[in-house]
């Protein structure tokens, strides 16, 4: 009996009929690719060239030194010791400070020129340099008040917990003394009665009347 064929019929498909079916290319994708060729090259900056100090302000060493002798005695100043570049036509000179109060301070003149004018002094002052003995940072008086309160709180902590500790100590040192003195007094009790012969000890004054009176009248009956 042949087989029951479905009505629904079966495709096969063989595998030259398929065809690849490619998406649609969008505008955005289009645009994407003319812009990732139009990409500028990345800038690689290049290193600035190291400043050069100007010549004319670097060689005013007697101007400088002139500025500094109109604001501290001429044996607080030492030799030069180096320029900083401040700016453009700007040059500080720095010289050495003999001032012992001072270490690592510097003497320090900045000077300026305009175009091409004569060097001029801008100002003139001490200055620290690296490792110089600084004053510590100022802080504002509510601060400090702060921490002199706190500092003075945890004194008094610390002296009332030692306080109570003296306290305690002692109490336990009158305990002991006071157990010490009980035992004492009843060790001397223990020897009092341990020395007393009972059997040997003396009748009473009172108990001699009585036997003469006893006897009296024993020879009165006679």
């Amino acid at each position: 009996m042949p087989d029951r064929v479905d009505d629904e019929t079966v495709e096969e498909t063989m595998p030259g009929d398929v065809s690849e079916v490619t998406p649609p290319v969008t505008a955005d994708a289009v645009a994407d690719a003319d812009g990732a060729g139009d990409a500028p090259d990345a800038v690689v900056e290049e290193p600035a060239a190291p400043a050069v100090p100007d010549a004319e302000l670097l060689a005013a060493v007697d101007l400088a030194r002139a500025a500094l002798l109109e604001i501290t005695p001429a044996d607080t100043v030492g030799d030069p010791a180096g320029s900083t570049i401040e700016g453009d036509r700007v040059l500080s000179l720095l010289f050495a400070n003999t001032m012992a109060g001072y270490p690592g301070w510097y003497w320090t003149v900045t000077l300026a020129r305009v175009d091409d004018a004569a060097p001029t002094v801008l100002e003139a002052e001490l200055m620290p340099g690296e490792g110089a003995l600084l004053s510590p940072e100022w802080l504002p008086w509510s601060d400090r008040l702060a921490g002199m309160e706190a500092d003075e709180e945890a004194e008094r902590l610390a002296a009332e917990s030692g306080s109570d500790d003296d306290y305690d100590d002692e109490s336990d040192d009158d305990d002991d003394e006071s157990d010490d003195a009980s035992d004492d007094d009843a060790e001397d009790a223990d020897d009092v009665l341990d020395g007393v012969d009972f059997e040997s000890a003396p009748a009473p004054d009172g108990d001699d009347g009585d036997d003469d009176d006893d006897t009296s009248f024993d020879g009165a009956d006679r």
